[in-house]
């Protein structure tokens, strides 16, 4: 009935320009029959689509901007298999060298070359929805809204993640603050703890020093108190010295006893066992954790991006509106066995 209606609006037009332009009956006609092949709007209009491509690409570029740091690492993202599992061939032992051999024949060897095979984290944010009323009713884009958090989110949990995977749990890798008392800050610790001082990261320079790490691309990164109780502890010309090597694109606020000093808001925290237990920050904390910092040289690290996914559901006939979620694949290690180049300087308890 809709379609007979439409076809008789159309003609009673045809034939009203008709007159108006001097045509006949069949110029009505005419008229009237290609104004029902004009294709009509659709009342049903649904959401874009995001650009799923492009928000690929932006999570995988937001995330080294919002974390500078995993810059300061090897590289392993060439030996990613399949966006999931790192494996990279590794050299054995080198050959031993003699001077002024004595003994002949000389032994022969066989280097044994091993495998490192890992696989490497996901990261994924629980899928979020947007009611349809939300994408109408709201005087805001609500879904960019929606999807910019989800993506600091993930930045976050990431970045925590690999330091956790950077962090050393070997005694010998493991340092201990040596200052006066202060109140323990985080968020489940109670009691006082010992300071974070200049001598603590003395003591990290030598240790690098006699492990015979190099001395180009040092880092140290420390939460906002104990790099607030590190800065108290200069002088106006340590602090001057301290300031000159600022680097905010990288996220450097300055340099000392050679290593480049960086500040984020949680770094490492540990157990206060005999030897310090690194803790994931997704577990509960506890009253006797210990807040850390963590010293490392660029080649003693290593990080691997794998698989970034973002997933869309638009119209989503059961929830009644878009469904968003993302997932990032990224892990890392400590590269040498001994964890050589590698330190954490974790908080000391006040008996």
């Amino acid at each position: 009935m809709k379609k007979i209606s439409a076809i008789m609006f159309n003609l009673l037009i045809g034939v009203i320009l008709a007159t108006v332009t001097g045509g006949g009956p069949l110029a009505a006609v005419g008229i009237g029959g290609a104004l029902s092949l004009i294709p009509k709007p659709s009342t049903n209009i649904l959401p874009m689509a995001i650009q799923v491509e492009i928000w690929e690409k932006d999570i995988v570029e937001g995330l080294w901007a919002d974390n500078a740091f995993l810059n300061f690492a090897y590289n392993a993202d060439q030996y990613v298999l399949q966006g999931k599992v790192v494996h990279i061939p590794q050299a054995g032992a080198p050959a031993n060298t003699v001077v002024n051999r004595t003994e002949l024949p000389a032994a022969v060897t066989q280097r044994a070359d091993v495998d490192v095979t890992y696989a490497i984290d996901e990261i994924t944010s629980d899928p979020i929805l947007i009611p349809n009323a939300d994408t109408i009713e709201l005087s805001y884009n609500k879904r960019t809204s929606v999807t910019e958090q989800m993506r600091k989110n993930m930045y976050e949990v990431s970045a925590l993640n690999m330091l956790y995977r950077w962090g050393p749990d070997k005694a010998e890798r493991i340092l201990r603050t040596s200052g006066d008392a202060v109140t323990a800050h985080l968020p489940s610790a109670t009691g006082n703890r010992k300071s974070f001082k200049l001598v603590d990261v003395k003591k990290a320079q030598t240790q690098m020093n006699k492990d015979n790490v190099p001395s180009a691309d040092r880092y140290l990164m420390v939460d906002a108190e104990m790099y607030d109780q590190l800065t108290n502890d200069m002088t106006a010309n340590q602090n001057r010295d301290f300031l000159a090597a600022y680097d905010e694109k990288n996220g450097i606020l300055g340099r000392i006893y050679g290593f480049n000093v960086i500040m984020r808001a949680q770094v490492l925290r540990y157990t206060n066992a005999g030897t310090p237990a690194k803790k994931q920050w997704t577990g509960n904390g506890a009253a006797t954790d210990n807040a850390a910092a963590l010293a490392w040289q660029k080649q003693s690290v290593e990080r691997a991006l794998g698989d970034v996914k973002f997933f869309e559901n638009i119209g989503d006939p059961t929830f009644y509106g878009d469904i968003y979620s993302a997932l990032i694949r990224l892990g890392g290690r400590i590269r040498r066995d001994d964890a050589k180049g590698v330190l954490a300087i974790v908080q000391d308890s006040v008996a």
